[in-house]
């Protein structure tokens, strides 16, 4: 088994298109948790995420011309994969809401309470971010959950950095609205 814990994203690519087995197996392995919480920050449900975490990868395995190195990173183009999957999930799925999203609160731990109370908070940010309109959502995902630079999100978006940063200014404010106009949910 070869190591490719410092091969680039796009060599993996690169040899996973020759029929290189191992290099998908460990570009699948870098990437994959990032892609399945990208799609399920923003769709709010672990069924659609698991979905769309295959469906990107199968993208790769089918059409392996479909990665242009000029514009952008591998990494870029995988989230950009993932989200017109999640948007066509959600445009399906547009009446279901899902609440799956909510990890279950650790009851074996010491302080019962706060456990609740931090829980109770997640719970009415994931709902907050999910209440965002879909283009403020994603710059919060991309760059705030996922921590992507703002480069690397417009890429992922196809959009400018500017539009990325304006994007996350707002979908901060509307969040910041949300959560004081109910102050029992607040962090």
């Amino acid at each position: 088994m070869t190591d490719f814990s410092t091969v680039a994203d796009v060599t993996l690519l690169r040899r996973m298109s020759a029929g290189d087995e191992e290099a998908f197996t460990a570009l699948y392995r870098r990437r994959q948790g990032g892609i399945y919480r990208f799609a399920l920050q923003m769709s709010g449900s672990e069924t659609i995420a698991e979905d769309v975490t295959q469906e990107v990868f199968m993208l790769l395995i089918r059409e392996k011309s479909a990665y242009d190195s000029a514009r952008g990173s591998v990494q870029s183009f995988l989230y950009g994969v993932a989200r017109n999957h999640v948007l066509r999930a959600l445009e399906r799925n547009r009446e279901s809401r899902i609440d799956d999203a909510v990890e279950p609160c650790d009851p074996g731990g010491a302080d019962v309470l706060a456990n609740l109370t931090r829980e109770e908070a997640l719970g009415a940010v994931r709902q907050a971010v999910l209440a965002l309109p879909t283009h403020y959502r994603e710059v919060v995902v991309l760059c705030e959950l996922q921590e992507m630079d703002y480069a690397s999100a417009a890429s992922a978006l196809g959009c400018s950095v500017g539009t990325v940063r304006s994007r996350l200014h707002r979908a901060r404010s509307l969040l910041t609205a949300k959560l004081r106009a109910d102050p029992a949910r607040c962090i």
